[in-house]
């Protein structure tokens, strides 16, 4: 029995007392930091007072910095804190329930950098067969070390938010010489993100994961495929995936997914040390790719080779640090048949084989007006469901004339 009359807002419902993931709406007296109940949010400011002093001061401002700076011990101290206050029969005073539908969510943390991986096998395999005609399907080093590269984090972005179409070099097999121009391959990746906080640090154990990441969103790797094709020679990709990244504007706390936890497959050889996990980081996340009306795929997170926990050792095993707001993904996540692949590079093989959408519509890759989202879930405690936010965009003409 909970004080909250809200129907979502049950254990059997993604977003019930299982989850309560975080964020910031924007309401008449600004922004506010807000746990997400059902369909509904809860202000944190009108009832910090029953947070107690070393709480409430995390979570008054309108962002989540303070709260990614202050730790795991802040961290599990105030989600116990909320559990109890959300599953009472009486509301706390200050106590006000706003209907998420009703306001705007803005990005609820500062991205202090963003790394991108590339750790799904199947992925790996047909983007080295579609792009690297001829070579082999995976790279020497894939089965060694999670392989990634660095984003921009100034061009990460809440779910809502419109994508202009991007534009770049591009050069086809038949082209003398590379055109400039819109893309003509506007495609999506469906990956899972990863939002650090603690005390900074390097070297990180993968023991240590839990300390120093917040909480997952769900990420939409936009990328233009031709403009990707063209510049990730012999480097990787640039500004065909650097002009927007969108993420779910609520973060789904780390310790909601302790029981969707997996081990990764095995790996085909002996791992070096600090790639090993004394237990296990996988995660059985069942993701969904919908484009307008239409579902397109349902990738499976438990499917990927390399761990999060694993890929953040690597990230910092140099002795670069991780810092509060530091955003790593997974990399797109796909498996082996085509309605499990979280591209439309994948899906289409290269744009050769085009997917019907619900309205009859035929698509290889995305067109001005399309609408991406990507949705998630988990399994939680005795049977429940923990929900991922929904991270959507749509796509918008060039701005270029």
């Amino acid at each position: 029995m909970s004080w909250i009359e809200d129907p979502e807002f049950a254990t059997g419902k993604p977003f019930g007392p299982q989850t309560l993931p975080y964020g910031v709406l924007v309401t008449g007296s600004g922004p506010v930091v807000a746990v997400r109940v059902g369909r509904h949010a809860l202000p944190l400011r009108g009832i910090a007072d029953r947070l107690g002093p070393r709480l409430a001061e995390l979570v008054v401002g309108d962002s989540l910095d303070p709260l990614l700076a202050a730790g795991r011990s802040h961290w599990q101290e105030l989600r116990e804190r909320l559990t109890e206050l959300v599953t009472t029969t009486r509301a706390p005073a200050g106590a006000e329930l706003v209907r998420i539908d009703w306001h705007t969510s803005v990005l609820p943390f500062s991205v202090a950098d963003y790394f991108n991986f590339f750790s799904s096998r199947h992925h790996a395999q047909n983007m080295g067969r579609l792009m690297r005609r001829g070579s082999r399907s995976l790279p020497e080093n894939w089965t060694h070390l999670p392989v990634a590269h660095h984003g921009r984090a100034g061009t990460v972005c809440v779910s809502g938010t419109d994508i202009r179409r991007p534009s770049g070099q591009r050069k086809s097999s038949g082209d003398m010489s590379p055109n400039f121009g819109p893309t003509r391959r506007l495609d999506f990746g469906a990956e899972v993100g990863f939002v650090c906080g603690g005390e900074p640090a390097a070297e990180i154990p993968t023991a240590e994961f839990a300390e120093h990441v917040f909480g997952v969103v769900l990420v939409n790797n936009w990328t233009a495929r031709d403009i990707q094709l063209w510049e990730s020679q012999p480097f990787g990709p640039f500004l065909g995936t650097s002009f927007a990244t969108s993420i779910s504007g609520w973060i789904t706390p780390l310790e909601a997914l302790e029981h969707a936890r997996v081990p990764v497959p095995d790996p085909p050889h002996p791992l070096h040390s600090y790639l090993v996990e004394s237990e296990p980081w996988g995660l059985d996340l069942r993701l969904e790719v919908w484009c307008n009306e239409t579902l397109l795929s349902t990738p499976q997170f438990k499917g990927m080779a390399w761990s999060p926990a694993q890929q953040l050792a690597h990230l910092t095993v140099n002795g670069a640090p991780v810092r509060p707001g530091d955003l790593f993904a997974s990399g797109t996540v796909s498996g082996p048949e085509r309605d499990q692949r979280g591209s439309l590079l994948e899906m289409t093989w290269g744009g050769t084989e085009s997917i019907a959408l619900n309205d009859g519509e035929q698509r290889t890759f995305l067109q001005d007006g399309d609408r991406v989202t990507l949705t998630g879930t988990a399994p939680g405690p005795g049977g429940s469901v923990v929900g991922l936010a929904d991270v959507a965009g749509t796509v918008l003409a060039t701005s270029r004339r």
